[in-house]
């Protein structure tokens, strides 16, 4: 490989891998604002405020949270699928110079049985043992609040 083919290389790596890192970094700043959010929702809301309806807000925002953070999943996802294409196939191809799309699937490798990768859904990529534990704990202790209300 000669010293300019290295070189863009490099920096497409270089500059994949900070998209894979701004992902991750989201992922991570979505899970503390929403378990700041709902401490606070819960913490300094006046005594008379309905329960019921707290609750009903809370489970919004930590829906919404739970999505972003799949959505920013799903990107990292496509950002790793194009840095394993870039590693293979740089030497390879001068196509696709710089070409920072997530979704551009013709820098996604196959997977191993041969068959195109396909874009992945965000709704599996919520239910991943990495994040849904998280969201549903979050949703049952909300649920288990508004219960209590209503039965006291």
């Amino acid at each position: 490989m000669d010293k300019d083919k290295q070189a863009i290389l490099e920096k497409e790596i270089d500059l994949i891998q900070g998209c894979i890192n701004r992902m991750a970094q989201n992922s991570f700043l979505i899970k503390g604002w929403l378990v700041t959010l709902i401490a606070v929702i819960l913490g300094l809301l006046p005594e008379k405020f309905d329960l019921r309806v707290l609750g009903i807000i809370s489970g919004l925002i930590t829906v919404c949270f739970w999505y972003l953070d799949g959505f920013f999943l799903k990107t990292e996802k496509l950002y790793r699928w194009k840095y394993e294409w870039i590693i293979k196939e740089r030497i390879n191809s001068d196509e696709f110079y710089y070409d920072l799309n997530p979704y551009n699937s013709n820098m996604w490798l196959s997977n191993i049985d041969g068959k195109a990768k396909k874009e992945p859904k965000i709704i599996r990529v919520m239910f991943t043992k990495t994040i849904w534990p998280l969201y549903i704990m979050i949703l049952v202790t909300i649920l288990v609040i508004v219960i209590l209300e209503i039965i006291k």
